[in-house]
């Protein structure tokens, strides 16, 4: 059965895609760091334990401060994260171009020749590959090249290219939107749940310190805790990645019905209108990170 899984996509997509996952779990891991490593120090400057001649807690506090300096220093320096959108972003458009080229879309419309629907999508993966070079190696070779499933799917009839744009791209993305939706509901309670939980444990705290002369800073202790876990939800944003990925459900569930009416004459434009949908949502990811690519795989 013809279709087009991932797998099959041009080499510069899996390069930026590998390029995104290895620079996320770098953003997040030295994110980790800097909020343990404060939380650390908090809590060190909080007690007071000497063994022999050795403060344990204030050597906590240095190594805690320590962690977090060179978390943020590695985060300034190497800017992992910044890496991390660029290179999600040539994924996605790389993604995008190659199954408006697989299917006829906009712009790889059907009327063109072969050697001219090759062309211009190694062009346009070229001008996606030069916007973010920084992240991403520039392709080699035929990294930028349609692949041979790619081809095939092309020259093969409406319904198969419909059968196979709705399975393998529109369905599957729905069903990643709407499960990464419910995903970050549910992450997004437990984290306010948690926050709400440890800021009236601090309140309680704080009021034993003035009510009753209690001398431990441990209301000190969880408002460094509250930090760092507001600090970390300002990283993930589950509320606004649950909205964002349940609009772009929605939208995708349109789209489809769009799709399996369309005919011959307006195949094109409902692809278009498809992936549109999709790029919208990840233009909006970015922008909330303070990233903007507009032009990144646009038709």
């Amino acid at each position: 059965m013809s279709g087009l899984p991932d797998t099959d996509l041009p080499n510069f997509f899996h390069e930026a895609d590998a390029t995104s996952v290895r620079a996320q779990r770098a953003t997040l891991s030295a994110t980790r760091c800097r909020l343990i490593g404060a939380v650390a120090a908090a809590v060190g400057g909080a007690f007071t334990l000497t063994l022999w001649t050795i403060d344990v807690w204030a050597w906590i506090a240095l190594v805690g401060f320590t962690v977090a300096l060179v978390a943020e220093l590695y985060l300034a320096l190497a800017t992992p994260e910044r890496h991390w959108y660029q290179a999600r972003a040539g994924a996605e458009s790389a993604k995008t171009l190659s199954w408006r080229f697989a299917v006829g879309a906009d712009p790889f419309f059907l009327s063109l020749s072969d050697t001219d629907a090759d062309a211009l999508f190694r062009h346009r993966i070229a001008q996606v590959a030069r916007q973010v070079s920084d992240a991403v190696p520039l392709p080699k070779g035929d990294a930028s090249a349609p692949t041979q499933a790619m081809s095939a799917l092309r020259e093969s009839s409406l319904d198969i290219r419909r059968t196979a744009y709705l399975r393998d791209r529109t369905e599957k993305q729905r069903d990643w939107y709407t499960d990464k939706a419910k995903y970050n509901q549910g992450r997004a309670t437990v984290w306010r749940v948690s926050l709400i939980a440890a800021e009236i444990v601090a309140v309680t705290l704080a009021a034993g310190r003035v009510f009753g002369g209690w001398n431990i800073d441990a209301a000190g202790v969880l408002s460094a805790v509250i930090a760092a876990g507001a600090a970390w939800l300002a990283v993930k944003q589950h509320s606004t990645l649950r909205a964002a990925y349940s609009l772009t459900a929605a939208e995708l569930e349109k789209q489809m019905v769009s799709v399996r009416s369309a005919t011959a004459a307006t195949w094109a434009e409902s692809v278009a209108d498809a992936e549109e949908a999709i790029s919208r949502e990840h233009t909006m990811w970015l922008a909330s990170r303070g990233e903007v690519n507009e032009d990144v795989g646009g038709s």
